[in-house]
């Protein structure tokens, strides 16, 4: 052989192991390249995941407060109704007059009396508006009379120190308790669902 020959046997041999090693270069660089595309996909989708997740959340929230903001502007609309509604009847209260305002003052004066004893001197107050009426009214009971004004809408505040007993038998009273009683039926009328 000779040196020429072994020379270009060495050159060859060199160059089919550059070929070789450049061939894994990129063969090995594809698989990086490959990975990092891999792992660049997977954090993409992992931000949109994220950002999906966070924008379903803010919609929740906003739903969430939405629906809460409605219903609380619905209660405040119904107690607006309901607060109407008992004003109206506090004014059909004061404006009863005639012979049915004094039946009404008289069965409130007469469910009063069941707690007095006949020998009590007891007093009793009303509405300004109605001290004629009263006084007309207790003119049929023995021991009873008018001691002046009460702040109501009408009815009777009876009391006496003997027995140490008030009663408080007003429209306003009567109505606090019916109102309390029916309350939940009366939103049932107003608001029928």
């Amino acid at each position: 052989m000779s040196l020429d020959t072994v020379v270009e046997d060495i050159r060859e041999e060199a160059h089919a192991r550059a070929e070789d090693i450049r061939a894994e270069g990129e063969t090995r660089a594809e698989e990086i390249e490959s990975a990092a595309q891999e792992d660049a996909d997977e954090i993409v989708a992992d931000a949109e995941a994220d950002v999906d997740r966070e924008i379903e959340q803010l919609r929740e929230q906003r739903l969430s407060s939405a629906k809460l903001e409605a219903k609380q502007q619905r209660l405040e609309a119904r107690r607006d109704v309901l607060t109407e509604v008992r004003e109206a009847v506090e004014d059909e209260l004061a404006a009863l007059e005639g012979d049915t305002r004094e039946e009404l003052t008289h069965d409130l004066l007469e469910a009063a009396t069941v707690e007095f004893d006949e020998s009590d001197d007891v007093a009793v107050y009303g509405r300004s508006d109605d001290a004629e009426l009263l006084e007309s009214i207790l003119a049929d009971y023995d021991g009873y009379e008018y001691a002046g004004d009460y702040d109501c809408l009408g009815g009777v505040v009876v009391e006496s120190e003997a027995s140490r007993v008030r009663v408080n038998n007003t429209f306003d009273s009567v109505l606090e308790d019916v109102w309390e009683d029916n309350l939940q039926e009366i939103s049932n009328r107003l608001f029928e669902q």
